[in-house]
């Protein structure tokens, strides 16, 4: 057998879900790219395992059920917190996703992290004595 085909098919496979990871803005499709990439390092461990002799054998194969669930384990949360993620923004949208809590006072209103709170209630008492001019 040559192990040309399927480590170029790997390649590719690796390739177009790097691109997919890089380019897609939708966490559904960011996960399905990853889940690609991992099927193709699934893909060169069995070519490795079946065209080089190893020292234990099935090595290459064992390796691969351990990817396979990691890549089960990694859907099961990665879709629980994009669920999460559409119940709470309404959009899956990677770029519009905050990576930062908003701080919180101690009366419990948001307070932005660039100012403090003594900052943000001044804002506010200055806003509303303009508003009443």
């Amino acid at each position: 057998m040559r192990p040309v085909i399927p480590y170029v098919t790997a390649a590719l496979l690796f390739g177009l879900g790097v691109f997919g990871v890089l380019r897609r803005r939708n966490a559904v499709l960011v996960l399905m790219a990853v889940e690609l990439m991992l099927n193709a390092v699934n893909l060169i461990l069995v070519t490795a395992d079946t065209t080089v002799r190893a020292v234990l054998p099935h090595s290459g194969q064992v390796f691969a059920l351990f990817v396979i669930v990691l890549a089960a384990a990694e859907i099961g949360v990665g879709l629980a917190i994009v669920l999460q993620l559409y119940r709470l923004r309404a959009s899956v949208t990677v770029d519009d996703v905050p990576l930062t809590e908003p701080a919180v006072d101690r009366a419990g209103s948001a307070v932005d992290r660039a100012g403090s709170a003594s900052d943000v209630a001044a804002g506010s008492a200055g806003a509303r004595a303009e508003a009443g001019r």
